[in-house]
């Protein structure tokens, strides 16, 4: 694995590679207020041993790369795409897979639309359609499940910040495959090592997202390669969810993966990377 850093203007956004060049480029991208390290060593590699080059990477405000303040918006959906590419450009690929994760599902779709010669296929995993209306998402999102923690009180040491991730990514998971609790515990030390969970992170890119624009034609007009990934045991978003994005972009595979959650535990690991493997060539 390398490590590296990219910039988009005066942001930093850090990296890793795994796999050496001439494998496939695969891009990872997080989830909201996700780091890097959310996309574990052992999947990554299990990618390379398929025939990737991989890279994760942390967004903006988010893990290494460069952090913001405040409550309000501070760049806009277009500067985070923007990081994606510069990424690229970092590592000299003219073009990669885009694999993201839940808000990185809708990431991967704007950056098709935006750059569509530097996106070659699409895996969108968790992920919902991106309609340009915060009311028309909201359909396909389960609200008890990110209400579960809204009552429980976090101290601000490094070890309650180490429990509230490992709560968290608790939630995300199914239920008849979890996580191991010493593997859990090891991701959350390593996040909040890098850096302290920043709650208006979330805020910032959550504000991001809400202000990017679909251009004419919406996610009807990808015209890569996509496919679409949904967990059947999804704590956080429907099923259904996956499958109309499937069914609005053109051509699209829908898969549903049984005993995965939002996240996925490494027992789906050999699925998915089949399924990937399969997918973008």
């Amino acid at each position: 694995m390398e490590s590296g850093i990219a910039r988009n203007g005066d942001v930093e956004i850090a990296y890793e590679v795994f796999g050496k060049p001439g494998g496939r480029p695969l891009m990872l991208i997080s989830g909201l207020d996700g780091q890097m390290v959310g996309w574990a060593d052992g999947f990554c590699e299990a990618l390379v041993a398929a025939g990737f080059q991989v890279v994760r990477y942390d967004h903006r405000d988010a893990g290494l790369s460069t952090h913001f303040t405040g409550r309000k918006k501070a760049y806009t959906g277009g500067d985070m795409i923007d990081d994606l590419v510069a990424v690229q450009d970092a590592l000299g690929w003219e073009s990669a897979h885009l694999c993201g994760l839940s808000m990185g599902g809708g990431l991967a779709q704007f950056a098709a639309l935006k750059y569509p010669g530097r996106v070659r296929s699409l895996i969108l995993m968790s992920a919902i359609p991106m309609v340009g209306t915060d009311f028309g998402m909201f359909r396909y999102v389960r609200l008890p499940g990110p209400l579960k923690l809204i009552f429980k009180r976090y101290g601000d040491s490094p070890a309650e910040k180490v429990r509230m991730l490992m709560d968290i990514t608790r939630l995300t998971g199914a239920r008849s495959l979890p996580f191991d609790e010493d593997w859990l515990r090891e991701i959350a030390e390593e996040a909040v090592r890098r850096r302290t969970p920043d709650p208006d992170a979330r805020a910032r890119q959550l504000a991001a997202g809400r202000g990017e624009k679909l251009p004419a034609g919406g996610i009807g007009a990808i015209a890569q390669p996509t496919l679409v990934i949904s967990g059947a045991e999804d704590p956080l978003i429907r099923p259904a969810g996956g499958a109309a994005l499937a069914r609005k972009i053109p051509g699209a595979r829908y898969v549903l993966v049984e005993r995965m959650g939002h996240m996925f535990a490494p027992g789906v690991w050999p699925e998915l990377v089949s399924e990937i493997e399969r997918h973008a060539f």
